[in-house]
């Protein structure tokens, strides 16, 4: 493959491009009152228990957590986030922390992003039965402490729903549907949600970087699925959306992994050192003169 063509497939591939900050200013949020149709309301709190998905989702710029926060903020509501997720952590353990994490802080919602985990660690996971006490005792006892439960369906592992591990997890989400509805909590169904959005024929991972851990894309999935739940119509959620692109902090970090030959690293090499640059950011400044800011772009 010619170099310059591996740079453009390079650049045109990466669902990962690192998106610019802008220069324009976010659009205005909307005058602190809540609308009417949204659960959520001003001045509340929200804590986010979940795995490594929600961790990142909250430590990441451009995560889930984040976005559902400056979502609501575009809306006009103001929330005090309080991220709880730990990379691993399975239904069980979620429990034992509860209090810790997620009561003592005494948030107003909490979000429930479990079974990821409790399925693909195969034998060290929680079989379907305990995990359906576990999810339900947290639900109980959050709704016990007084605190408003929105349960999140598990998303995806690996991209593909026939796999087996995919085949195993059905069950647990169609737990998670029946007891959002017994306990009358808020259902996000970002397993339906990932499964809609996946489009037939594109190779590769279309909203996770690794099968798992969510893309730019994918983070906005979880996002507008929970800010949907919370009840956010199509007009609100596009001004979530509008925010997201404009606001400057929330830069997406997006990675490719790709092999090369030691004669298109060399290549790649002479090409940097030319620019006093080194690969890693040759690529990246290749990457972005394709897609530049948006303040670059013809409007």
């Amino acid at each position: 493959m010619k170099l310059i063509s591996f740079l453009t497939f390079l650049s045109l591939s990466a669902a990962s491009i690192i998106f610019a900050q802008t220069t324009q200013p976010p659009p205005a949020p909307l005058a602190i009152a809540t609308p009417e149709n949204v659960a959520i309301k001003n001045s509340e709190s929200i804590a986010f228990l979940g795995d490594s998905i929600t961790q990142f989702g909250a430590d990441l710029p451009g995560g889930y957590v984040r976005l559902v926060v400056s979502g609501l903020k575009a809306n006009g509501i103001t929330v005090t986030p309080y991220p709880a997720g730990i990379s691993g952590h399975k239904s069980n353990q979620m429990l034992e922390r509860l209090e810790k994490d997620v009561l003592s802080k005494k948030p107003t919602w909490m979000t429930l992003s479990c079974g990821v985990n409790d399925v693909m660690h195969g034998d060290k996971g929680i079989a379907l039965e305990p995990y359906k006490a576990n999810i339900t005792a947290l639900v109980d006892q959050a709704q016990a402490a007084g605190v408003k439960v929105m349960i999140l369906t598990a998303t995806m592992i690996s991209e593909n729903p026939a796999n087996a591990a995919n085949v195993k997890l059905a069950a647990y989400n169609d737990f998670l549907r029946q007891l959002a509805q017994s306990k009358k909590c808020p259902l996000a169904d970002l397993d339906a949600d990932m499964q809609a959005a996946i489009k037939p024929g594109i190779k590769g991972d279309q909203l996770t970087n690794d099968g798992v851990h969510m893309n730019p894309t994918g983070d906005q999935m979880m996002a507008t699925g929970v800010l949907r739940a919370f009840g956010l119509n199509e007009a609100q959620l596009q001004k979530a959306r509008d925010y997201w692109i404009s606001m400057p902090e929330i830069a997406c970090r997006a990675q490719v992994k790709i092999e090369l030959t030691m004669r298109q690293y060399q290549q790649l090499s002479e090409m940097a050192a030319k620019e006093n640059l080194s690969v890693a950011n040759f690529l990246i400044k290749t990457i972005q003169a394709l897609v530049p800011p948006q303040s670059e772009q013809k409007q």
